[in-house]
């Protein structure tokens, strides 16, 4: 994923922001919670911006079902989007299904996806999900381990949804791959951790690809009883949580190789040790993992919605992290967690939405505000799918005892 949000260490692109000349008025961002919405109007906004996403940035199946990085198209965008926008757009269709009445119309679209994704994949004595599509499509680009990591819980989320052992075997394929990003050096600074990207030339071990990795074969391990998931989801859980942990549910985001510590904070780091802790509460049954979920929630909602802190944090992270409160919120309720995801939800769709074409907009980091020069991005329309569709999905009637 692109740490910077702006460009890669090694891939020379992304967001310039071009002129648009089409951008709506917008009004102030509205207080949270201002009235409660219903799991109907939840869906018909992700089935509106949904059918934007396809309009807009899907090339079609004459063109392998793959998606655009921007609209309107860049002049350093690649023919065809990098893999984490497209990771977006897949776990898109996927939260499509799950919403209520008419989540079945979309299990082609997301079966689609997952055929797509494979496209992705490079082989070799390295092998893994490439940032860029190789040959013949591609020029193919780095393994970035995070990125690895996201594919594979999609494709968790799809065996879930649909029980084809396919997914949950391309799941456990990506283990082997994250696994060779731990890095075994104990003469390092809190020694562990897993680097960002399969290359020589990197110089972090990230929280991100540790956490989600961690996630991972957390969730594995629930499907598989698989007792090496188990101990990989522990080893990596336990490295974030004593060496990157600064308060309760905040993360910081990488050390360097040289001992420097970045300590920028993002959303969804919080979101997968949550998610992770709650994953091995689940599979284990210790409630010392339960507790760290909940300390972590709670300090880190504290946190985030604080100012403008959640508006400012890109969207794609934001989906993750509330959809890892969420999971957690199915084993122990919290209605803060709903609460926040709604009000954000809610905000950002009068805010961030050109009325006129249902595209979403956001400053160059992809959050804040309305940025009427900014191209709309695969990246942030597949958050707001994935966003509104888990909500349609968590405020339908009886779903607690569903």
């Amino acid at each position: 994923m692109l740490r910077t949000l702006l460009t890669r260490a090694t891939a020379p692109v992304v967001c310039a922001g071009l002129l648009w000349t089409a951008a709506p008025a917008h009004a102030q961002t509205p207080e949270r919670g201002a009235r409660p919405i219903s799991s109907s109007e939840w869906a018909d906004r992700a089935t509106s911006t949904y059918r934007t996403l396809q309009q807009y940035f899907y090339e079609g199946p004459e063109a392998h079902g793959l998606y655009l990085e921007h609209t309107p198209g860049q002049t350093t965008d690649p023919e065809h989007s990098y893999l984490w926008p497209f990771r977006e757009a897949a776990q898109a269709a996927v939260d499509m299904q799950e919403l209520p009445r008419t989540g079945a119309s979309y299990r082609r679209d997301a079966a689609e996806r997952f055929d797509t994704a494979e496209l992705y994949f490079g082989g070799g004595e390295r092998p893994g999900y490439e940032s860029y599509l190789p040959a013949p499509l591609g020029t193919g680009g780095d393994i970035y381990y995070d990125d690895n990591a996201v594919v594979a819980l999609t494709q968790l989320d799809q065996y879930e949804e649909t029980g084809d052992a396919r997914y949950l075997e391309r799941a456990e394929r990506v283990v082997p791959v994250v696994s060779r990003a731990w890095d075994d050096d104990s003469a390092k600074a809190c020694p562990g951790g897993m680097d960002w990207y399969d290359s020589p030339n990197n110089t972090i071990r990230a929280t991100n690809v540790t956490a989600l990795s961690a996630q991972l074969a957390a969730r594995l391990y629930e499907h598989t009883r698989d007792r090496a998931y188990l101990a990989k989801a522990e080893q990596w859980y336990g490295w974030v949580y004593s060496c990157m942990r600064k308060a309760p549910g905040l993360y910081i985001n990488d050390r360097g190789d040289d001992g420097s510590v970045n300590e920028t904070l993002w959303t969804y780091n919080s979101g997968s040790m949550i998610g992770t802790a709650t994953a091995l509460y689940r599979g284990t049954g210790d409630a010392a993992y339960l507790k760290k979920a909940v300390d972590d929630a709670r300090g880190s909602l504290a946190y985030w919605t604080e100012g403008s802190r959640l508006d400012d944090q890109p969207a794609v992270f934001n989906a993750f992290y509330f959809k890892d409160l969420l999971d957690l919120d199915d084993v122990r309720p919290d209605p803060a967690y709903l609460k926040a995801m709604s009000g954000y939800a809610d905000s950002t769709y009068r805010s961030n939405r050109d009325a006129s074409t249902g595209l979403f907009r956001f400053q160059p980091s992809n959050g804040g505000d309305y940025d009427p020069d900014a191209p709309a991005a695969t990246l942030n329309q597949s958050a707001m799918v994935q966003i509104f569709a888990t909500l349609a999905d968590a405020t339908r009637q009886g779903r607690r005892n569903s």
